[in-house]
């Protein structure tokens, strides 16, 4: 279409052809001002409607009982199911929030519809709920994903795809938009599930988070429910090896039993990593305020969810005091008579020994153990498991057996040695990271040290029958994870130490 323009016209239309060369046009709607996520399981797994939600989470949170927290929270654990499965356990992790100010969250999450190897950030503006938008704290996910190649900016994860609208995230957000006001997120939903990306998480997030003097201004929130479909009986006893896992602060042991899927929670890469930023900031004690399943709302225990609330705390020293873990004598005969039963077993028979059901209550908890084989003083044969996978006299069994047959640095023990092995047994303590080496007492602590897929572990005993000081037994536990002697100061490498309970058939 051709137009005609008079002489004015072209006069008016001067300034506005300059402007449009300097000015890209744009094409603004509400829509294209900022990529926001919308609520995807409002209606369903929470009340869609405003004045429903706040009423429903007012509702829960004045039922919540117990003594309040006190003590500075760092972090948390809260269960994602529907609120009318999992918001009476859930109201304990943000009763115990209520009154505290952060300006930013942190929530982690897990993929349950769409499978992805990278920990996505979401890179838009905000997640919306019926209480209103909250904002993404885009400057913080920008320096995030700089700190590790495990994470990315993406919608992945977040954004809804044909299989469903991930409400891992979204589910927390009411709860905080009600206890906490106005807050920043930052939606993290972790693809791999991995121990790796769990610690390139919480370390990155530590780092920055120290770097800007944002340690209590910034709350990391993990999004997870426990065990599911289980019996009622038999999900409160796998809940509570991940809880005592997590009580006893050993996330590394958690993250390994996850990946076995030995023990469950959907979640769980999200509370490893938080754990090891918790742990990097200072927390010291690891809380559960509530454990429950839907079976104790629906009543049907045939097939239920389990759910916890948990807080990680910076407390005084005094208030961390963990009670030593003790055998009686009775044990400890049981259990070395156990490991020579179990050997003699398999060697004569070619089978696996079966034992009875232990009477002890101690020995049917889940603990790691080595069982150490010698003869005529000499080693013959050690294994063990360094972590909680089954009940102490089962992990004798397993571990006495391996030890005699298994032991890659020996042939199979064979039947005319039986009469002359002598058994040793070291009942393990949970994993801690050591955060400063001066702590590690030789005689006291062993050593576990990883770096990627390199893994070494020596016991307490070793460096006293060695003579080693404490950088010798540092050095020496490196090589054995079969690492340059000197990577115990590497920043890649983590130093777990224990303690054990080492106890040995008497001498003849």
């Amino acid at each position: 279409m051709n137009i005609a323009m008079t002489p004015s016209a072209y006069w008016l239309s001067a300034p506005l052809i300059a402007l449009l060369v300097l000015t890209p046009l744009k094409h603004v709607s509400a829509d294209d001002a900022q990529k926001v996520r919308q609520a995807a399981v409002a209606g369903s797994f929470y009340p869609s409607d405003p004045k429903a939600l706040s009423a429903m989470i007012d509702d829960l949170l004045a039922r919540v009982s117990g003594p309040p927290v006190t003590d500075q929270i760092l972090a948390v654990v809260a269960p994602h199911a529907g609120y009318e499965y999992s918001g009476p356990v859930a109201a304990y992790t943000y009763a115990a929030l209520k009154g505290r100010k952060f300006s930013r969250v942190v929530v982690i999450a897990p993929s349950h519809h769409v499978g992805f190897d990278f920990t996505s950030i979401y890179e838009g503006d905000a997640y919306a709920t019926p209480l209103g938008n909250v904002p993404v704290d885009k400057a913080f996910a920008r320096e995030l994903v700089k700190l590790s190649s495990t994470m990315q900016l993406s919608t992945q994860g977040h954004d809804p795809t044909p299989a469903g609208g991930e409400h891992a995230i979204e589910v927390e957000l009411p709860w905080l938009q009600k206890v906490m006001g106005n807050f920043e997120v930052v939606p993290i939903v972790m693809g791999d599930q991995s121990y790796e990306s769990s610690r390139a998480l919480g370390v990155a997030l530590a780092k920055l988070i120290k770097s800007e003097g944002q340690e209590g201004g910034t709350l990391v929130l993990a999004s997870s429910d426990l065990s599911h479909f289980h019996p009622y009986d038999d999900a409160v006893k796998i809940d509570h090896k991940t809880l005592n896992a997590l009580e006893a602060w050993d996330y590394f042991s958690m993250s390994r039993n996850f990946q076995s899927r030995i023990w469950e929670a959907c979640g769980g890469a999200p509370i490893v990593a938080t754990m090891i930023y918790a742990e990097r900031i200072g927390a010291n004690q690891a809380r559960v305020l509530k454990y429950a399943n839907s079976g104790d709302v629906t009543g049907d225990r045939t097939r239920v969810v389990g759910y916890s609330a948990d807080v990680f705390v910076k407390t005084p020293a005094e208030k961390t005091a963990e009670t030593p873990f003790t055998l009686s004598e009775q044990e400890k005969s049981e259990l070395l008579a156990l490991a020579r039963k179990s050997v003699e077993y398999v060697v004569q028979k070619n089978e696996l020994y079966e034992p009875p059901a232990s009477a002890s209550a101690t020995l049917n908890q889940e603990r790691g153990a080595f069982v150490t084989l010698t003869k005529s003083g000499d080693l013959r044969g050690c294994i063990g498991y360094t972590s909680a996978v089954k009940p102490l006299y089962i992990t004798v069994r397993d571990t006495a057996t391996h030890a005699a047959l298994h032991d890659p640095r020996f042939q199979a023990v064979n039947a005319s040695e039986l009469p002359q092995l002598e058994y040793e047994i070291s009942v393990l303590s949970p994993l801690r990271r050591v955060t400063d080496v001066q702590q590690i007492r030789i005689g006291e602590h062993g050593l576990l040290m990883k770096n990627g897929d390199s893994e070494g572990l020596l016991l307490p005993q070793v460096p006293v029958e060695q003579k080693w000081d404490r950088q010798t037994f540092l050095e020496q536990t490196c090589r054995k994870a079969g690492m340059a002697s000197g990577c115990w100061k590497e920043d890649d490498t983590d130093i777990f130490s224990f303690t054990a309970v080492v106890f040995h058939e008497p001498k003849h």
